[in-house]
């Protein structure tokens, strides 16, 4: 392969192609089914059972995106795989509502799937350092899919022992695989990296408009819908602020181009994967709040699900504070004092309106993230007059 080839190789690499984007709208979808189990039944046991579904599909996902950031798809027969893996998760997504119901059996069958395509392709098509580390986490991503699928033919008590412990050893298999930093293996792309998962976040924070439009079906479009909507998509677009608003996927870019090499994976772990879950997680619960207060704007939610909506923005504030710290993207304190003063508007909800406290959720992003933007550009004025005297 020549030089001309090389490069053109890398930069397919480097673009998140549209059969990625194609598989992330089927992720969401499973996200989606998420929303739904809350939105059923809203109560502490249904939010373990989300946290847990969300940890296995998400682990894996990302399993999928560190797997499209290290190889090209663009063979037919990779192209074909890759539709495999899509497969497994719509799968999962259609088992979801019931799977600690009856359908946990077929959760964990799709599971498997999606485990054993992605280690597959991982074997195959990586380079031979990425290959070599890939087949040291394999074992416990098999181990982790054979519990889920045990878990899930037994149900119960027993599923819900199974399942935690398989989400454990699948967020520890980096230390137990791998050892230290330098050891991993895996390479990163940044700018691949970076948008495929800013792709998934947004596509995620859709599903909040999303959740306006399923609880509006039926419903006459009069103020109080069009209030309710508006200050909805309002909420929706702060998160999007948090996250995108202040070209902070530039800046994670920069610095994951900036880390050392060895410490990329680490990076890429803690700050796209585990704060990417509570960012998700975070997602899912302003959608079931949101989904709630449609139709009821100006009637008083209950409790929990005020708690779903405040503590949906707070978690979401949360961990993005942490994912910028660990991307060394500065210290945020708006976001954390925001994410304090999200569930200070639990009793809003709760005692006076479901649309009050939208729109106080909606006002305090505004607030804390304008006032940061603020403060960005006064340092940046200062520096330049510090450059030109």
């Amino acid at each position: 392969m020549g030089p001309a080839a090389e490069l053109y190789e890398e930069s397919v690499v480097e673009r998140v192609s549209t059969l990625e984007l194609f598989f992330d709208l089927v992720f969401v979808f499973t996200v989606t089914q998420l929303t739904a189990v809350l939105t059923h039944e809203l109560s502490w046991s249904s939010l373990g059972q989300v946290m847990l579904m969300l940890g296995l599909i998400w682990w894996m996902y990302d399993g999928y995106a560190w797997l499209t950031n290290a190889v090209s798809t663009r063979g037919v027969a990779a192209r074909a795989a890759l539709l495999g893996g899509m497969a497994g998760y719509l799968l999962i997504a259609l088992a979801i509502p019931g799977a600690f119901k009856g359908s946990g059996l077929s959760f964990g069958l799709a599971y498997a799937v999606v485990v054993v395509v992605h280690a597959a392709l991982y074997v195959r098509l990586a380079s031979d350092r990425s290959s070599e580390a890939i087949r040291g986490i394999v074992p416990f991503n098999l181990a982790s899919a054979a519990l889920v699928v045990i878990g899930g033919a037994l149900g119960g008590a027993a599923q819900a022992v199974l399942w935690t412990v398989a989400v454990a050893l699948e967020w520890i298999t980096p230390r137990l695989a791998g050892g230290g930093e330098s050891q991993q293996g895996f390479e990163i792309a940044p700018a691949h990296f970076v948008e495929r998962h800013g792709l998934v976040i947004i596509v995620a924070i859709g599903e909040s408009v999303v959740a306006i439009g399923i609880g509006a079906a039926g419903l006459a479009v009069n103020g109080e819908l069009a209030l309710v909507a508006i200050l909805g998509l309002l909420l929706a677009a702060g998160l999007w602020w948090a996250y995108f608003g202040a070209d902070d996927d530039e800046q994670a870019e920069r610095a994951l181009v900036a880390a050392p090499t060895p410490r990329q994976p680490w990076i890429a772990l803690h700050g796209f994967g585990m704060a990417h879950f509570f960012l998700l997680l975070g997602i899912v619960l302003v959608a079931v709040g949101l989904k709630k207060a449609t139709g009821h704007a100006y009637d008083a939610l209950t409790y929990g699900q005020a708690l779903a909506l405040g503590g949906g923005v707070a978690l979401f504030l949360a961990a993005d504070f942490a994912f910028r710290r660990i991307l060394g993207l500065g210290r945020a304190p708006h976001r954390a004092v925001a994410a304090l003063a999200a569930l200070a508007s639990v009793p809003i909800g709760a005692e006076v309106a479901a649309v009050a406290q939208i729109g106080v959720l909606a006002a305090v992003l505004a607030l804390a993230l304008a006032g940061e933007g603020a403060l960005v550009d006064d340092a940046r004025r200062r520096q330049d007059i510090t450059r030109r005297g």
